[in-house]
């Protein structure tokens, strides 16, 4: 699982990555402390409209860079955005006003979403072979879930000594210490992308390669069900064990223990698994385990089973955790395996920022909905309603994405003329009438009639 961290390169990215983590769990630490003292009792509200924000920001800025990023050095850009982040992180301490709370959040929170589709995007450059491509996948998963556990619990030893402004610092070196990493990275060349269509082509290109992809129509679906399942677990936890169970901070964070450490059972068996099942068996039965994980909950709440003291209910509490974790980790991580078939190199960028802003639309909705429901209609409720959403989701999915979805597609090209920077490949075959330049060049040229077969993927060449 670990053979991609002997590529330097890979390596320098992942410890890029794992740093601004970190500071990223650091900064929500702080970020949290810094709330209750602007807004006291208001502070819950001031955290759910940053975080409404923080979605509004991957939605809506997303998509943008990933249609022009392009046209900047991809090592530079990523410096850039992490010293972006870095100095709103050192501006955040010394704020006086909830307004500019939230102006300096959607600035950070943009400049992440310009940021982790294009690294995410250069990871599949970096490590070409899928085996590997898949390790680095399980090994981004894993990262994630020893942040989600560990930032807390860093955050927690630093206010023994220092005060909370102090975590800012922090992040800010969090963010710093990526910069320098990336820096000393040599990222491969971005593939030439040829400057087609306007401001609006560019811009909705992957959504609309999203969109017309049968396998990523099934993944949006699938998207739907990991924000339904996690927004129970994100905002509904600590109001489970310490409301309902009476239990401490000490027991939430041992309940969201066993859903990272679910999570990360998944990871390490994840590229072992996937070389015997297919992605689509994978995540669609961890998609299933999210909605019946989730629905279970309704069940034992209902019931009765989770009414009594903490200790009961734990025996029955951390087994469903961990499932739902495990089962978040399966549907999710393959995720990057889908999106890096489904798109020529010079699509990636402008696809993986698609799959950022759709996902976060998904929680942009689930998240309100978890909150609303539970403080409204009550837990039984809330984890009945998101449950069905889940397996909803789930039946879609399956319907969306056809089962044996072939990778190489026999296909008929009608003849046609046109204008565009191209190579000498399987759809370009003709004679010049003198020296075009080296490839990729420009020219006017016309195709013939083709039919042939080869791994199909939406480009200029096919359309559906």
């Amino acid at each position: 699982m670990f053979s991609p961290l002997a590529n330097r390169t890979y390596r320098h990215l992942f410890l890029a990555q794992v740093i601004a983590l970190i500071g990223t769990g650091l900064l929500t630490v702080a970020l949290g402390l810094l709330a209750y003292d602007l807004g006291g009792a208001q502070a819950g509200a001031i955290l759910g409209t940053a975080l409404a924000i923080k979605m509004v920001a991957y939605v809506g800025i997303a998509p943008v860079v990933g249609a022009f990023a392009d046209r900047l050095p991809r090592r530079a850009f990523l410096v850039a955005m992490d010293l972006v982040r870095a100095v709103i992180a050192l501006s955040l301490p010394f704020v006086t006003e909830v307004w500019q709370v939230y102006v300096l959040i959607f600035v950070l929170q943009s400049a992440s979403a310009a940021f982790t589709p294009t690294f995410q995007a250069t990871i599949p450059d970096v490590l070409p072979d899928e085996a590997e491509y898949t390790k680095a996948l399980s090994l981004a998963r894993l990262a994630y879930d020893l942040e989600s556990l560990a930032s807390p619990t860093l955050a927690a030893a630093l206010l023994t000594v220092v005060s909370y402004h102090d975590l800012f610092a922090g992040t800010v070196a969090g963010f710093l210490g990526s910069a320098l990493l990336v820096r000393a990275a040599l990222l491969p060349k971005a593939a030439p992308a040829e400057r087609r269509g306007g401001v609006y082509e560019r811009t909705t290109r992957g959504i609309r390669i999203y969109v017309k992809t049968p396998r990523l129509r099934g993944l949006l679906a699938l998207n739907g069900a990991v924000a339904a399942a996690g927004a129970m677990v994100i905002v509904n936890t600590v109001v489970l064990v310490r409301g309902a169970l009476g239990g401490t901070e000490s027991d939430v964070a041992v309940v969201l223990a066993a859903y990272g450490t679910g999570s990360m059972a998944v990871a390490f068996l994840l590229p072992r698994l996937l070389k015997r099942l297919s992605d689509r068996s994978v995540m669609l039965l961890g998609a299933w385990l999210l909605a019946a994980g989730t629905l279970v909950m309704a069940a034992l709440i209902g019931g009765g089973a989770l009414s009594g003291h903490l200790a009961a209910a734990l025996p029955l509490l951390l087994p469903v955790w961990f499932v739902l974790g495990a089962a978040n980790a399966a549907v999710s991580t393959p995720s990057g395996r889908l999106l890096r078939r489904s798109a020529q190199a010079e699509d990636r960028p402008a696809l993986f920022a698609a799959q950022f802003a759709l996902s976060h639309a998904c929680w942009l909705v689930a998240y309100p909905l978890a909150g609303w429901l539970g403080s409204e209609a009550g837990l039984e409720v809330a984890f009945a309603v998101l449950g069905t959403l889940a397996a909803v989701s789930t039946a879609l999915a399956a319907r969306l994405w056809p089962s044996g979805n072939l990778v190489e597609v026999e296909h008929c090209h009608e003849a046609h003329s046109h204008d565009h920077m191209h190579v000498h490949d399987e759809h370009h075959q003709h004679d010049h009438e003198g020296w075009e330049g080296p490839e990729p060049h420009a020219h006017p040229h016309r195709h013939g009639v083709l039919r042939h077969r080869h791994a199909l993927v939406i480009d200029q060449h096919h359309s559906h």
